[in-house]
């Protein structure tokens, strides 16, 4: 299987920069690299913060965006989306018991997509009824591998302001996942940097944002980064997982 995963493009109202970028020409000049270089992906996952302020003006601009995208894609939420106006703008995006979750099976196992936001919070939460849900899918996956895509990250990044609002009760979403032991990697995005390693076994991997990044800062301080916007090119096989991360704004020589 091939995935693309692009995160956190925090679309504002069409015109508005954000730390002195428009996101949006951001985004689109993303989905046109794509379109020209992974038209055969299986999925496109753009995992969560679709917009900065939730404003229907920035969904508004995402749908428009996505209007003449060729692979299928699926959107995932963040905390700083509002699930009510993005269900009612995208009427027709896979949702399960009234959150953004889905499920997408593929050749070479699992993909599922889970809905972390916490309304009113900037750290995530997995409530019982969606970890509930999430155990369902996970049993009916029975011996095939399953691929976790996640907007909020449950491990530590050693980064003390984005670990602060990280995935709440991650041992409750880790007892759930034992439970099956048929995870192969969790890929989640909400830090906007490139991060790989394990968390209890499981291979991890994180994203920088199409739009601005978080400095390499390991102090109780936020700082904007300038790494170029990037995505993830994800093969999925038999054999396991390999990753590679796009630059796709970079032009040096």
């Amino acid at each position: 299987m091939k995935i693309i995963q692009l995160s956190d493009p925090h679309l504002m109202t069409p015109g508005g920069l954000l730390y002195g970028s428009d996101p949006l020409a951001r985004l689109v000049a993303c989905l046109a690299d794509i379109g020209r270089n992974h038209a055969d992906a299986d999925l496109v996952v753009i995992s969560g913060d679709l917009t900065n302020d939730g404003e229907r003006a920035a969904y508004t601009a995402l749908r428009e965006a996505l209007a003449g995208f060729a692979p299928p894609c699926r959107l995932m939420l963040g905390n700083h989306d509002d699930r009510a106006l993005f269900l009612e703008m995208f009427p027709q995006a896979p949702a399960e018991r009234g959150f953004v979750q889905s499920v997408f099976d593929g050749s070479d196992g699992r993909l599922i997509l889970l809905d972390t936001l916490d309304s009113g919070h900037v750290e995530g939460r997995l409530c019982p009824a969606r970890l509930g849900w999430l155990d369902e899918k996970l049993q009916e996956a029975r011996d095939r591998p399953v691929f976790l895509f996640m907007h909020h990250h449950p491990f530590r990044i050693h980064m003390p302001v984005l670990d602060e609002v990280k995935l709440a009760d991650a041992d409750a979403f880790h007892d759930v996942l034992r439970r099956h032991g048929n995870i192969g990697h969790i890929f989640a995005g909400h830090v906007h940097r490139l991060i790989a390693g394990s968390w209890r076994g499981i291979p991890v991997s994180t994203l920088r944002s199409t739009n601005h990044q978080s400095a390499l800062d390991f102090s109780n301080n936020w700082r904007l980064g300038h790494e170029p916007p990037a995505y993830a090119v994800i093969f999925i096989e038999a054999e396991g997982v390999i990753v590679h991360f796009h630059d796709f704004l970079d032009g040096s020589a």
